[in-house]
């Protein structure tokens, strides 16, 4: 079977059951404790030809997960409580938080990265951005009807953080934070690996999701969030999510891909009970990186 926009091959090997375990037990997401953050919202290698390969991915049964609460507040390293939930049979109607039912394996012509997403996304390889190191790959997602939803860059020159003044920091809340074991650096200003939303205070609560090894700023207050691993040693850094970096938006600027919420309470709804936060999380979740 051919998908929409990408050259790739079907097969009917399902992905081992460590990836849908790992999502099971690592599952955090923010309840109602962000009413209460509201009122102050502080506390807080390779060339890249040949063909990619998909595998049919596991029912719903398979990644239904392990839920826990934290408070608005939690920072990126905060590790959940997990406590596991009924499985959803693959027949069921979605509800909400719930995520696809059908998904599918895709891997790079070299094998070096790999990600289950649901079976209508969309994968594309894309040129990587100019500077980035040899071999690395750029592989965009969307959703079945084309719209975009994440980017994974491999390769990237490492960027220490920029400067942040005082006065130009904004108070920003992590409102979901998983551990997920990924090759890293370590080194200052670093934890290990998250999938991670965050939103940064600006005329509204902006919103971005990824995985991130790069602390977000002291204080609860940043003016930049990093959706950036920090790579081993001549690797370079990666990326997945939907930003690179989320910074507080000015309302002549354009929001998307980010997200804007109103209130903190959209933000955690979002988390908590949409498909869409469920599907790519379990996306995030999934990523192999080889070397």
């Amino acid at each position: 079977m051919r998908r929409p926009g990408y050259a790739g091959t079907m097969t009917g090997t399902a992905p081992s059951s460590a990836g849908s375990a790992g999502i099971r037990g690592a599952v955090l997401r923010t309840g109602a404790a962000l009413a209460v953050a509201a009122a102050a919202l502080s506390g807080c290698s390779s060339d890249g030809k040949g063909t990619p390969v998909w595998t049919a991915g596991s029912s719903a049964a398979d990644s239904a997960g392990a839920s826990a609460s934290a408070g608005a507040g939690a920072s990126e390293g905060a590790t959940p409580s997990a406590t596991t939930g009924a499985a959803a049979t693959a027949g069921a109607s979605p509800t909400p938080g719930s995520s696809a039912a059908a998904w599918k394996v895709f891997t790079d012509p070299a094998k070096t990265v790999s990600f289950e997403v649901p079976q209508d996304w969309i994968v594309q390889s894309v040129a990587p951005d100019a500077g980035a190191l040899p071999g690395a790959l750029k592989i965009t997602v969307k959703d079945a009807g084309g719209a975009y939803l994440a980017t994974l860059q491999t390769g990237l020159p490492p960027q220490p953080a920029a400067a942040c003044p005082d006065d130009a920091a904004r108070n920003y809340v992590v409102v979901s934070s998983v551990p997920v074991d990924l090759p890293h650096a370590g080194g200052g200003g670093t934890i290990d690996p998250h999938v991670v939303f965050r939103v940064i205070q600006g005329y509204k609560y902006f919103g971005s999701y990824g995985i991130t090894n790069v602390v977000g700023g002291a204080g609860g207050k940043s003016c930049a969030l990093q959706n950036v691993v920090r790579g081993p040693a001549g690797k370079g850094d990666y990326s997945f999510g939907d930003l690179t970096v989320l910074k507080p938006l000015a309302p002549d600027q354009k929001v998307a891909p980010a997200k804007a919420f109103d209130t903190l309470d959209q933000a955690a709804k979002y988390v908590n009970e949409g498909s869409e936060f469920a599907n790519v999380q379990r996306m995030l979740m999934s990523l192999k990186i080889k070397n």
